[in-house]
């Protein structure tokens, strides 16, 4: 079994309770969405990001969609501070040195806002004398907050990051906060 899910901001990759310590009151988890036992999320998205989290039962299945060496493409829509042209977009798609490692080339361009895009709660903080541009970023890998590191080594900081496709299987047509289940 397959599950495609809408993840909503603020929502941790985890079916167990969150708990944030110093007081703080944990995050929701798959647990408050997804109601089918013994499903594991191929691959994460972080509390802060929001789309495509696909879940299975299937060990092989979970590895192969979450294991960079399968270079499953993982399609992104982010919403970055500034207004980029494609010249200050160039050094992604060569690869950008994050410190801790190289970054394969990304597929970048900019792209107008997603048709259909549901309101993010919160939404993001926006300055008035500063324009956001959307970008389409597809990667074959997925290190830890990647694409955020990406944007803002390039001078672009990353304001909304929505997961929009991993391989074929993309968000359409799922509600936030939704999910599908497809049969294998």
């Amino acid at each position: 079994m397959i599950i495609l899910f809408n993840k909503p901001f603020n929502v941790v990759c985890q079916f167990s309770p969150h708990e944030p310590g110093n007081g703080k009151i944990g995050h929701a988890t798959l647990k408050d969405f997804i109601p089918i036992p013994d499903v594991y999320a191929a691959g994460r998205l972080d509390t802060d990001s929001e789309g495509l989290l696909i879940l299975t039962d299937d060990g092989a299945l979970q590895h192969r969609l979450s294991d960079p060496k399968h270079k499953e493409i993982k399609t992104y829509w982010v919403q970055v501070e500034g207004a980029p042209t494609d010249a200050d977009l160039q050094p992604l798609r060569t690869g950008v040195d994050l410190g801790d490692f190289f970054t394969r080339p990304a597929d970048v361009k900019i792209m107008p806002e997603p048709a259909d895009l549901w309101p993010r709660n919160p939404p993001i903080r926006e300055r008035k004398a500063i324009p956001t541009t959307w970008l389409q970023v597809k990667i074959a890998e997925g290190k830890n907050r990647q694409v955020r590191r990406m944007t803002a080594k390039v001078g672009f900081p990353t304001l909304r990051l929505i997961r929009h496709a991993v391989g074929n299987y993309t968000v359409d047509d799922i509600e936030v906060g939704q999910y599908k289940v497809i049969k294998q």
